[in-house]
């Protein structure tokens, strides 16, 4: 999990402004048949703490983020709730399956004011049926999430919860990763609290005190105003035993 990063010379007051390495939908489509999907798209604004979908909903759309970001939870059977992905502008998300009827199986809730795209099943199915090439860039965009998902899996399952934090470290810095500072260390440019970073490896805030105790007195990591700042990657990609995924995958 290699980490890539902005330039950024302001370090004590970083921005929501998305990074530009991220490309979202655009490193799979080309120009002409993104066109095709934005002429298909029923503007939506959405409001910080709303919900685009909940689990068990019908999956009869797919959702582009134009502006805002956007979490994806999973909800056990004992009521706690995972965080899957942090979607932001430029992505494309939703579980659809073209031709067939399903359910939602997460909850997309909106972390910050969004403007969404939002594309019908059904028009989906009409573009698949007239573009072979934009069916065969959107089995590649169903391919490249399947492969994220078992990335991840992989980082939850196989290093213990130690290898899962410091993986998550990697992909929230691939996502919103800034350079700061003389030392080229890395600002994740995204506030998240103790509570949040558990929910996203199953974990508990108690275990991620712990690590990040451990990783500031091994300074491996530091703390700025509420933001993580990684001082030493070699360090997280060694207990992860990194394989250095490339960025599309690599990420939130």
């Amino acid at each position: 999990m290699t980490l890539h990063f902005l330039v950024k010379a302001e370090q004590t007051a970083p921005t929501t402004t998305d990074p530009v390495h991220n490309k979202g939908i655009m490193t799979l489509f080309s120009q002409a048949n993104f066109d095709k999907l934005k002429s298909i798209m029923y503007p939506k604004q959405a409001r910080k703490g709303e919900h685009l979908f909940w689990q068990g909903d019908t999956a009869d759309k797919l959702y582009y983020v134009i502006k805002g970001r956007v979490r994806i939870t999973k909800m056990s059977e004992l009521g706690k709730s995972f965080v899957l992905y942090l979607h932001q502008a430029g992505d494309l998300f939703g579980q659809i399956d073209p031709f067939q009827d399903s359910v939602q199986a997460f909850s997309a809730e909106v972390t910050e004011d969004c403007e969404i795209g939002i594309i019908l099943r059904k028009d989906l199915e009409v573009l698949i049926w007239q573009h072979g090439d934009l069916a065969i860039e959107f089995m590649k965009w169903m391919g490249l999430v399947h492969r994220i998902t078992e990335s991840k899996f992989r980082d939850l399952m196989m290093y213990g919860k130690q290898g899962a934090f410091c993986s998550l470290l990697i992909r929230l810095s691939n996502s919103y990763g800034i350079l700061s500072g003389k030392h080229e260390h890395v600002l994740i440019d995204y506030k998240v609290n103790n509570s949040e970073l558990a929910d996203m490896i199953g974990s508990t805030r108690e275990n991620i005190n712990r690590m990040i105790s451990d990783m500031r007195k091994e300074e491996v990591l530091e703390l700025q105003n509420g933001y993580i700042v990684i001082k030493n990657a070699a360090y997280l990609r060694n207990i992860c035993h990194c394989e250095n995924c490339p960025t599309e995958i690599c990420r939130m």
